[in-house]
């Protein structure tokens, strides 16, 4: 998927539409992460009765409000607007966390043609490595809810973010925990150590006649 958009220019939905224009932010924003691309229109009225659906739905995988971890998903608005007025209206009505290519940007009717998009609204679901994992997921938004978004999970094989950071899980603070025993292990060695040599000593008169007396 990181493929499909290197060189590309990624537009943010927020206030200062900042915008992520190198290899390195394309990367971090889009690796091992399902991407849902919405080909849709402010002038289409069914893509107005679906907006807040999929709002609603994004919302529900991503925001810490409603969950502890924010899924592995990206938005990305393709607009089929006919104007840049019409799309910034539109935009208004989509998550503040998805992204957008901008208006004169022709990537916009590439994507379109690339997945064949003829009906709006239309969302195109596809895998970290660019393939196609649903076609049109609109109906299933609306069915499932963020329910779906399990079975797009295991579909991607997406490697879950909280088992990476269990494999890598702090070496520093792994250190600092068992520091405590491997301290205790080595003083314990390092008295056996002396205690070994004390007892390899030759057995002098003196010494024998402590052991015999103690």
């Amino acid at each position: 998927m990181v493929d499909l958009f290197l060189g590309k220019v990624l537009v943010k939905n927020n206030k200062d539409k900042d915008e992520l224009d190198t290899e390195r932010e394309i990367i971090l924003r889009l690796q091992n992460r399902i991407l849902m691309l919405f080909f849709g229109s402010g002038e289409c009225e069914k893509c107005q009765e679906f907006a807040p659906t999929l709002k609603d739905f994004f919302k529900k995988l991503t925001d810490e409000f409603y969950v502890e971890r924010s899924a592995q998903l990206v938005l990305l608005y393709i607009s089929l607007d006919s104007s840049e007025e019409q799309q910034e209206k539109f935009l208004k009505e989509l998550p503040k966390r998805c992204l957008f290519l901008a208006y004169e940007d022709p990537y916009r009717q590439e994507l379109s043609m690339m997945f064949e998009v003829q009906d709006l609204p239309r969302v195109v679901v596809l895998r970290p490595d660019c393939s196609v994992l649903t076609p049109d997921a609109v109906e299933e938004i609306c069915k499932l809810g963020p329910d779906c978004y399990r079975n797009w999970q295991e579909g991607a094989e997406l490697i879950d973010r909280n088992f990476m950071m269990n494999e890598e899980f702090d070496e520093s603070k792994m250190r600092s925990m068992t520091d405590p025993i491997r301290r205790g292990k080595k003083s314990a060695k390092v008295k056996l150590t002396v205690a070994s040599k004390q007892e390899a000593k030759p057995l002098t008169l003196r010494s024998a006649l402590d052991v015999v007396f103690k």
